[in-house]
């Protein structure tokens, strides 16, 4: 009967967690859209970092549980890493901001008339040295997305989780830690793909060359959102 509660729990809890923490899933919808991330790459992108996401809090339960280290120590740890990846979730968000309004205004169009009288628009184009700089901006996305997600914990893995299952049996350890794992991966997915699919459906050709911009502005704010509000 515990066991059935507990393994209930981890469920629940990663499904929740996972749900109405943000920064879980708005990033990767703001820069697959901002950088025109195929559904391959962006499902990709939030494997690895969801995999990054839970990788250290298991370890580190792990090794508070086979050196049977107090668990207020653990959660001191999992309460400093998460102050430091929200710092760095706010630092990336102004910095890709400050990218995306330089970007917007390097890509404005100019207009001028026509012999015919008609009006023309230009646009600027981008060339091959440029879209070299891209593909290296987009590597360095992805690890500053990378590292924010080996940074930040679960939360609630350590405590509520791994330590009330290991005073069961090795089995339930490893069951309501995957479980969990697998849920906060799955719906990380889950929430990206629909986000992106629900930008397919709006229509903001006007705002196109603001993407990026409004992009960083997204990633801000879900960091100032982790900051200030009990999430």
């Amino acid at each position: 009967m515990e066991s059935g509660v507990l393994f209930g729990t981890a469920v629940s809890i990663a499904l929740i967690h996972t749900l109405i923490g943000v920064d879980h899933y708005v990033p990767f919808i703001a820069l697959s859209k901002a950088n025109n991330w195929t559904i391959k790459k962006t499902v990709y992108v939030v494997l690895l970092c969801g995999f990054g996401h839970v990788l250290g809090s298991v370890i580190l339960g792990f090794i508070g549980v086979v050196l049977s280290a107090g668990i207020t120590s653990l959660v001191d740890i999992e309460d400093k890493r998460g102050t430091i990846a929200t710092y760095a979730l706010i630092a990336f968000g102004l910095i890709y901001t400050i990218y995306g309004v330089r970007r917007s205004l390097k890509d404005k169009t100019h207009t001028h008339m026509g012999q015919d009288g008609q009006t023309i628009i230009h646009a600027h184009t981008h060339n091959e040295t440029e879209h070299q700089h891209n593909s290296k901006k987009t590597n360095s996305v992805f690890w500053g997305l990378f590292i924010f997600f080996i940074l930040g914990p679960c939360e609630p893995l350590i405590p509520l989780l791994m330590y009330p299952a290991a005073t069961m049996n090795t089995f339930m350890l490893v069951l309501v830690t995957v479980s969990f794992s697998v849920i906060t991966i799955s719906v990380m997915l889950l929430m990206t793909l629909l986000g992106i699919k629900g930008f397919q459906l709006l229509k903001f050709d006007r705002l196109e060359k603001y993407t990026h911009a409004l992009a960083g502005s997204a990633i801000l704010l879900c960091g100032l959102s982790v900051l200030l509000l009990p999430i």
